[in-house]
């Protein structure tokens, strides 16, 4: 018969970077740690799942139905980037290199896992694409999906949505990273560098 500690290291397992044994070390260690530990992480993840919800316009994660990125008037609201999940935004947002708004898809097409257009909210971008057009003189939709197989199929199926809309459509530069020496990278990515070379 399992006990509650055995349903709690399960549970740890199943989270992104743990396995079984990193799922008991950590369940060992909030037991060794009840009070300091354990206690207020189960009350703050439980304030969390009750309050924490996801803005109804760019589907980032705040307390209200609107996030706090898409009410800030300093934002350039005539600028979307579309990004897989909202790991991506907490990147974008660290780095400081993008001054505007954003649309978190939720993943990407896949068939396979069952999510198609609806899944994403792709309809909805489209509708805040055409508004953008209607309020601005110019707007732009930055694909800034992932280089993988999935991430280029719904840049490509996104691009084609919305080109009736008259939108600048952009996606992101991929190649050599910053640092990046070239007997450590493959193929792919030296093949992208060398299509998207630039003048010095």
């Amino acid at each position: 018969m399992e006990t509650p500690l055995d349903h709690l290291i399960k549970r740890l397992a199943r989270l992104p970077g743990l396995g079984p044994r990193s799922a008991r070390r950590a369940a060992l260690y909030l037991l060794q740690n009840r009070e300091t530990m354990m206690i207020p992480l189960a009350e703050e993840m439980t304030d969390v799942a009750h309050k924490v919800r996801h803005c109804v316009e760019c589907g980032n994660l705040d307390l209200h139905d609107k996030c706090s990125i898409c009410l800030d008037s300093r934002r350039d609201h005539a600028r979307i980037c579309v990004i897989e999940d909202v790991a991506d935004l907490w990147a974008m947002e660290r780095a400081g290199v993008f001054a505007g708004t954003y649309h978190v898809l939720g993943g990407t097409l896949s068939a396979l896992d069952g999510r198609g257009p609806a899944e994403l909210g792709i309809d909805r971008l489209v509708k805040r694409t055409e508004q953008i057009m209607v309020d601005h003189a110019e707007g732009e939709v930055i694909l800034a999906t992932s280089a993988t197989v999935d991430g280029q199929t719904t840049a490509h199926f996104i691009a084609e949505k919305l080109t009736p809309c008259q939108v600048k459509i952009t996606k992101l530069a991929h190649g050599l990273p910053v640092g990046g020496e070239l007997n450590f990278l493959d193929e792919g990515t030296l093949a992208q560098a060398m299509r998207a070379r630039t003048n010095l």
